[in-house]
């Protein structure tokens, strides 16, 4: 074989690379990276803010769990007073690890306690609460999750704090336990409350 074909059979194109190919990995390991970052170093995940706080409650009217004992509810019940809204499902597990709590809060009659009982079966959320008890006011029955969204809910379970104007106060996201209720909701329930006393 001759010089000239050796150098012929190395000098072959080389392949070039398609980065329109490689963009899908690179923008997912971009948004890893955040993630990432987000575990380590930015918070919890029930951080997350709401474009709803500061807002009116959704305008969405839910009928009533069957043969649970307390009506469905509409925004006109979620003014004149201030209010917990619980995010719930029979089929959520750290719905249970919280419901304890629920049923603490439900003791304080200075508030309502409201629950979206989301994408459950009704059989199944009614033995839910008989078995671990009913802290809420009021159940709205939410099967499809619509009325979910225009809540802005990620998942279950959620919890909002509103005041007694309708105005959504703050949301935490997941499952909320007793330093939760001391140092966040009951602070801001108390400046709710405060804020609708009758002037002396």
């Amino acid at each position: 074989m001759s010089e000239q074909s050796v150098d012929q059979s190395t000098d072959a194109p080389k392949r070039k690379v398609n980065w329109l190919a490689l963009a899908p990995l690179l923008v997912f390991l971009a948004l890893g990276g955040v993630f990432g970052y987000q575990l380590v170093f930015g918070g919890q995940a029930n951080e997350i803010p709401s474009a709803l706080i500061g807002q009116q409650v959704p305008a969405v009217a839910l009928p009533r769990l069957e043969d649970s004992g307390v009506p469905g509810f509409g925004p006109d019940h979620l003014e004149g007073q201030v209010t917990l809204l619980n995010i719930f499902a029979s089929w959520c597990a750290p719905c249970r690890q919280e419901h304890p709590m629920l049923m603490q809060l439900s003791g304080d009659d200075r508030f309502q306690i409201i629950g979206i009982n989301q994408k459950d079966q009704p059989a199944d959320a009614r033995r839910f609460l008989a078995t671990l008890g009913n802290p809420y006011d009021r159940i709205g029955v939410d099967p499809n999750g619509r009325a979910s969204i225009e809540w802005g809910v990620y998942g279950v379970p959620e919890t909002f704090i509103i005041g007694t104007d309708g105005v959504i106060l703050y949301k935490h996201i997941g499952v909320f336990d007793a330093r939760d209720v001391e140092e966040t909701f009951l602070p801001i329930i108390e400046e709710a409350l405060a804020a609708a006393a009758p002037a002396s």
